[in-house]
Parts: C-alpha cells; structure tokens; sequence
C-alpha cells in the first residue's frame, strides 16, 4: 500500500488531544493498512521517530432513516501512534 493511502486524517478529539500531552496520537487509516504500513506512512509524512503503533477497528453500525430503511455505516480503523519523546505532530 502506498504511504498516500493510508493515513486518512489527524483525529482532532477531547481524547486525542489528552493523548497529545502523552506524545501519543490518533489517527484515522485505512481499515486494510497495518502496523507496519502505518509507522512506515507516520514517519514520512510527519517526520518523526514511531515507537508504538496500536490499532482499533470499528465495525459497520447500521443507521435508520426517517422512512425506517437501513442502510450501513461505513468500518474504519483508528490508529494511536507513540512518537519519541521531544518529537510533535502539528496539529492544524
């Protein structure tokens, strides 16, 4: 997978920005990319030294609409990567 793909976006939350004190941050990726996939893409777009990748995946959760049809969600993984101590990623 290339690094282009794989990080979706910088997750800017009351959770992720706690995580930020502990140089720890989340990350919306692709729900295919893994560990390695995700640290290789951490340390080329940002520039930073990865010690720690840990992944959550989310399952599709079903919504209802107002004239009660179903239709599904969408499965997304989240990433909290642990940078090296001293080192950022800016948050816009």
């Amino acid at each position: 997978m290339k690094h282009e793909g794989v990080i979706r976006r910088l997750m800017i939350t009351e959770k992720g920005t706690k995580l930020a004190c502990e140089n720890k941050y989340m990350l919306e990726v692709a729900p295919e990319a893994n560990k390695i996939e995700i640290r290789q893409a951490v340390e080329a777009q940002f520039g930073v030294h990865v010690l720690a990748v840990n992944t959550q995946n989310h399952k599709e959760a079903s919504r209802t609409l107002k004239n009660r049809r179903t239709v599904p969600g969408r499965k997304w993984k989240r990433a909290i990567v642990t940078v090296r101590p001293g080192e950022r990623i800016e948050m816009i």
